[in-house]
Parts: C-alpha cells; structure tokens; sequence
C-alpha cells in the first residue's frame, strides 16, 4: 500500500467537496498545503470569532509570518541595521518580511492601503515569492479586500455564514501532504493541460471573469487536487474543484443554461473522408489509444458552472460585486479626504526638510540616513574629525528628515429636507426613514449627519453633525410639515452649515431633498420671483465653494426649475416621484459615495 492509501484511510483527512461547507474548507486549506506556490494564497472572508480560529489553527503548521496593513516598507522589504551600522561604521543590512522563506498572514486586509497592495501583488508575482492568507474582516458591502490582490489569490473561503456547530477542528495530515506535494510535478508533466486550461478559459468567459490570472490559479488548483486524490491526469472532479474554489467568487454573472440540440432524422450525415485521410487516420488509431488517458472527457461546460453556483452561498456574490464596485467609486470608505499633516494621522515615510513651523525631526530616519557616510565624511574632514570623539555621529543638514502624517477628514451628510404645505406628509415620512437608514450607516462608515428643515417663513438647523442615533429619531419624530417653502432660506442655513463643518475640519456633503416650489424669500415675504433670484445665488455660492451635493426631486412629476438649480449647484440631480424610505437611503448612498 502506497503512502497516498495509508493516508486516504487515515481519519483526519478532509473529505471531497460538496459534502458539507466545512469540508470544502478543509479541503482548500490543504490544496494551499499542497502547492503554495501555484495557488499564491488564500481569501478567508470571515469575521474574527472561534470558527476562523479554527482555520487559522489548522494553518499554524505552515508558520506564517504576521503582516499589518500599516507595516513600514523597511520592514516590508528590508533595509539598514541601524545598530550595527553605528557600531562598525559600516554598512549593515537586514532582510524584510518579504525575503524569507514561507507564507505571510495579512491581517485587516480589507484596510490595505493601495501602495501595500501593489508591493505585495508585485513580489506574488515573483517566481519565488511567498504565498499569502488574506484575512478580510469587511463588516460592509462596500469594504473587501483590494483588487490586486483579489486577482492574484488563487483560493476563497467565506466563513461568515457558518457557526461553530457547523465546524469542527481540521488537522491537515503533514505525511499524505509531502506524498501529494512530491507527486505534483508529475501531474504537471503528465497531464495534457491544453485541454484543462481551455475549458477553464472557456468556463471564466462565461462567468464574465475577464482576468488573466484566472484560468492559470484554477489549472494550479486543478493539478494539486489531482496529485491529492493520487492520480497523474486531471479528470472531471479536480476541475469541478477548482472552479469552485478559484472561479466562483469572481464570476460577475451566471448564465442561463441553454438546452441542447436536438437531433432530427432529417439531418444530413456527415460525409466521408478521403481516402487517403482514411488511412491516415487509421495510423494515428494506436497513437491515439495511447494517449487517452492524458486527455480529459469531452463533457460540457455546463456541468463547471452549475459547481460554480453551488460553491457560493446565498447572497455572497451580490456582497463581492458591491465590494467591487464600491471600490471603484472613490471615497467608497465613507471617510472625508486625505490630507498630509505635520501632528496627526497615519505615519507616512519621512522626507527631508528643516524643522521649525511645526515641523518635527524623526530622529531615526534622521540617523538611518547619516550612519553610512562617517566614515567618508571623517576621511573627507581629517582636521576636524580628529577632533572629535570617535562615537560622535558627524550631521549634515541633507540628512534632518521630517516626520509625516497621512489625515483623514471626517465627513458631514447635511440632509436640507422640505417639510413645506407642498411636500406631502407621506414624504416627509419617507425623507425621516432615509435619515435614519443612512444615520444607522454612519457608525460604521464614520459619518456625521446633520438635519436642515425648512418650512413656512424659514430654515432651521434642527440637527447639529452628530452621530446619535438616539437623537435624531427624536429630532426627526418631532419634526412637523406644512406651511411655505423657505427654499432660498434652507440654502443658506446649509450652507453656513457646511461652511462652519470645514473649518472644524470636516468634509461637508450635501444633500437636498425638495419639490422645488420656493415661494419665500431671505426677508420672510412671500415672493416667489424674488425667492427663486436668492436661491439661484445661494446656488451658486455653493457651487464657487466647491461642496459635493446632491438634489433628490421628491415631487410626483419633475419639476425644470429644480434641474436648473442643481446645474447652478454643480449637483447630481435624481427625481424619485416614487420612492420610499429605503430607496432614497440606497440612492443617497450610491451617489454620495460616488
């Protein structure tokens, strides 16, 4: 009996996929035990709990090295031993975490800054590069892990509907692995992977994966199941397999499966061959008898899509497409914009600069970058540095480096909603449950929201930036309709509003929820020539100031006027005449993030 059988009898080993969820997370883990190399890694989705801990417990064999998202690039990819520098005065180096041998575990992924992601896709893409478990703790939709990384890891696990009775502990046999790993350049030699990879290629088109990397991660996926069931050739299972494992969760659509031909007694048969393609045909028989095992059944492609679809749970995939597009919209975080600063913030590389005006003096990159040179600059300076003892550091002005600080700006919704006689109460209603379904997304997105009503003779900040949600409903309860529409008014409160929200270093946004029919004017008079001038101006102001805004025409048919005053804005403008709470909270957050 063979290792492979000794193992395959052994009790620990994860069973085949399709069984159960947790055997299918058995099964990937192993597969990356198998070929680290070809699979590049893992995409574990999963919130931090007992059941990842159990996944990554079954991977504390492989020793993986720990990664933050907010690790330097000394440590990243190696630099200067300061120590031993100073002490020989020599040039001393150390290695990063991207030099030694082994798989690293990036923790937070879902929080990778663009620049990690891409030296960490770069050294993926290394012939000898390490393989990498992603562990992407996304609370939202809109948040996952960075693209380029999604394309270059080949497995995916979702862990999040799965609770701990659904688990159990996973123990990888080291023994049936090294059997599998050894047999793996045999599969990759021995098999016909033209035919494997077209029908994966074949397979990504039709989930609209349009990556390269795709096909390749499924084959590699595909080769190590085989040389885990102890087979030489890739057959139907080991692809069903990889799709599942690597395809599934990057397809954008699902086909409808279209029905066969069928075949009618009127159809014409093929016609014969040559003569002489006959015979030759007849030499290639045996050739062709030989190599029948190495080529896969010509089975549909169907059959790799259906295992596609089984592999996701429900709802994972719309969660993995909105995190895709969420991620292309910029400001998708929720958060207001980046700004460099000199006090606060997220460490950002140092640079050189003189101190003074706030500035402050990192004092290590400030040693780091004089530590080479003494001993060039006591040979350059042999009078003066006699002079001076033999441990004192010689600074130039060159090497002062400043620290830096990457701040994010919080950001401000300001809702500015017509509570006038002309808006009806059911939206009005309609209006406070968007408030709040958008309030109750500010906690994780770290937004602030302000309210701005307006109705009979003016406007009113009802609603300071706040993230209550215990005090908005109270505000937004008590807030009553009717009377005259103070449009030119509410224009004005919001924009002292978001005036007052940028100076304290907020990144204001607003939103004006409106049927448009202003007919009060700034001095309380019910002119509606007069107020549409002031409200036009206001308009404008805002537009001169710069401030993103959005206008949501809640009126039963849309009005032209509000069309030329969000174009006076420099607004989008939406007409929802028929739109509850829950609709205008999706398209407030679709176009807000954009």
């Amino acid at each position: 009996m063979s290792p492979f059988d000794e193992a395959a009898r052994a009790p620990d080993r994860p069973p085949a996929p399709g069984t159960d969820p947790w055997a299918q997370v058995a099964l990937a883990l192993t597969l990356l035990a198998i070929d680290p190399d070809g699979l590049r890694g893992l995409w574990l989705r999963a919130r931090t709990g007992p059941v990842r801990d159990r996944v990554l417990a079954a991977l504390a064999p492989l020793a993986p090295r720990k990664l933050h998202p907010g690790v330097s690039d000394e440590a990243l990819t190696g630099g200067m031993d300061l120590s031993a520098t100073l002490a020989t005065g020599a040039l001393h180096r150390h290695a990063g975490l991207l030099e030694h041998a082994g798989p690293l575990t990036l923790t937070m992924a879902e929080r990778c800054p663009a620049g990690l992601a891409a030296r960490l896709g770069q050294a993926l893409d290394a012939r000898d590069g390490p393989s990498l478990i992603a562990l992407d703790e996304a609370a939202e939709e809109g948040e996952g892990l960075p693209a380029a990384l999604a394309d270059r890891l080949g497995l995916f696990l979702g862990l999040d509907g799965l609770g701990l009775a659904d688990s159990a502990e996973i123990i990888l046999p080291q023994p049936a692995i090294a059997t599998a790993r050894a047999r793996l350049a045999q599969v990759a030699t021995g098999a016909a992977p033209g035919g494997a990879l077209d029908r994966l290629t074949r397979v990504a088109a039709e989930l609209g994966i349009d990556s390269l990397r795709a096909p390749l991660l499924a084959l590699a996926c595909a080769r190590a199941h085989a040389a885990w069931r102890g087979a030489e050739t890739v057959a139907e299972a080991d692809l069903e397999t990889a799709v599942a494992l690597t395809l599934a969760h990057r397809a954008t659509r699902f086909p409808e499966d279209a029905p066969p031909p069928e075949d009618t007694e009127d159809s014409a048969p093929d016609p014969p061959p040559p003569e002489g393609q006959q015979e030759q045909d007849s030499d290639q028989h045996s050739d062709q008898d030989s190599d029948q095992d190495r080529h896969l059944p010509d089975l549909p492609d169907e059959m790799l899509i259906d295992a596609a679809r089984a592999a996701l749970p429900p709802g994972l995939l719309a969660q993995l497409q909105a995190a895709r597009v969420a991620r292309a919209a910029q400001g998708h975080s929720g958060a207001g914009s980046k700004r460099k600063s000199l006090r606060r913030g997220r460490p950002m590389p140092s640079r050189a600069g003189k101190p003074g005006s706030g500035a402050r003096v990192d004092v290590i990159a400030t040693l780091r970058q004089a530590a080479p040179w003494q001993k060039m600059r006591r040979a350059l300076m042999p009078g003066r540095a006699a002079n001076l003892a033999t441990d004192r550091l010689l600074l130039m002005p060159a090497d002062i480096r400043i620290r830096r600080y990457q701040d994010q700006t919080d950001r401000v919704l300001i809702f500015v909603v017509d509570a006038s006689g002309s808006a009806a109460l059911a939206r009005l209603a309609e209006a406070k449950g968007a408030v709040e379904l958008m309030l109750a997304e500010a906690y994780s997105k770290r937004d602030h929201v302000a309210l701005v009503t307006f109705r009979g003779t003016q406007a009113d900040l009802s609603l300071p930036p706040t993230r209550s949600l215990v005090q908005a409903k109270r505000r937004l309860a008590g807030l009553p309709g009717g009377g005259g529409t103070p449009l030119a008014s509410a224009l004005q409160v919001a924009l002292a509003a978001a005036e007052q929200a940028r100076g304290h270093g907020m990144a204001p946004t607003l939103a004006l929820l409106t049927d448009g029919r202003g007919n009060i004017a700034l001095d309380g008079r019910a002119d509606r020539v007069q107020a549409a001038q002031e409200a036009a101006h206001l308009a404008r102001a805002i537009a001169a100031r710069r401030f993103p805004a959005l206008v949501i025409d809640t009126s039963l048919r849309p009005k032209p006027q509000l069309a030329e005053l969000s174009a006076q804005m420099g607004a989008t403008l939406i007409a929802l005449p028929r739109a509850d709470a829950r609709a205008l909270s999706r398209t407030l957050g679709t176009a807000l993030a954009g």
